[in-house]
């Protein structure tokens, strides 16, 4: 089922479940846009076809908020919003398998796509062909195995936070691609889009959109010590 966090006239905003595709691709699986744009014909019984606008993206195997424009006209605003970053702070939760060198840190690393291995590498120093990549990661709790890492991204790079993570040998749940030893079951990965807040493009208003993680025993057991308080910084 998809779960739909926040809707009004001119934007409409879901929990993507890790695994859901947004846009097509060669797999031909249903998208997000097509769950979205289906659930908004019946519950307005729109005739012909509905206008649904992509103003950023999540990986597949990411859960967390996506939020679509639902007027051609609110499409560019939104899209100025991710591209600058102002007035916007995003907000994600990461499970890894290490504990990090330091309470929070902001890094900063150079970033190459790999088009065709839909990858992205690391570097120190810029070069010609990478893009400036910066996030800031606070340590907030940790269970028996695993420390649950509080994300702000200040760019909006391809895998930004997986492959900037792996540079501090912390690799993220279940993501193989970037070093985790083991899949998950469901194929997704412990990154979750998780707090965004924004001016709303219309009203001009401060708009702050949260979603919880899936459920799972990983997920849950972190879910349990945010609801009780316990979130704060860990001592290295």
């Amino acid at each position: 089922m998809m779960e739909v966090i926040y809707e009004d006239n001119h934007i409409i905003a879901i929990n993507k479940a890790c695994g859901d595709v947004v846009q097509g691709d060669k797999t031909g699986d249903e998208t997000v846009l097509d769950k979205v744009k289906h659930y908004l014909k019946v519950k307005y019984n729109k005739p012909g076809n509905v206008y649904l606008g992509l103003p950023h993206r999540l990986d597949r195997p990411t859960s967390g908020i996506l939020i679509l424009a639902k007027t051609s006209k609110v499409l560019p605003r939104l899209n100025k919003l991710f591209q600058t970053k102002d007035g916007m702070r995003k907000v994600y939760w990461a499970v890894v398998d290490k504990r990090p060198p330091k309470y929070t840190d902001t890094l900063e690393h150079y970033l190459r796509k790999d088009q065709e291995k839909n990858r992205s590498y690391a570097y120190t120093e810029p070069r010609s062909d990478c893009k400036l990549a910066s996030l800031t990661y606070r340590h907030v709790a940790s269970i028996d195995n695993y420390h649950l890492l509080e994300v702000e991204i200040h760019t909006g790079r391809h895998h930004q936070i997986r492959v900037q993570l792996r540079q501090l040998n912390m690799h993220i749940k279940g993501d193989l691609k970037y070093g985790a030893p083991r899949s998950n079951k469901n194929k997704g990965i412990h990154l979750h889009a998780r707090q965004v807040e924004l001016i709303h493009p219309v009203r001009k208003e401060p708009l702050t959109i949260v979603a919880d993680p899936p459920k799972d025993p990983v997920w849950d057991e972190f879910m349990k010590l945010f609801k009780a308080g316990k979130f704060s910084p860990v001592e290295v």
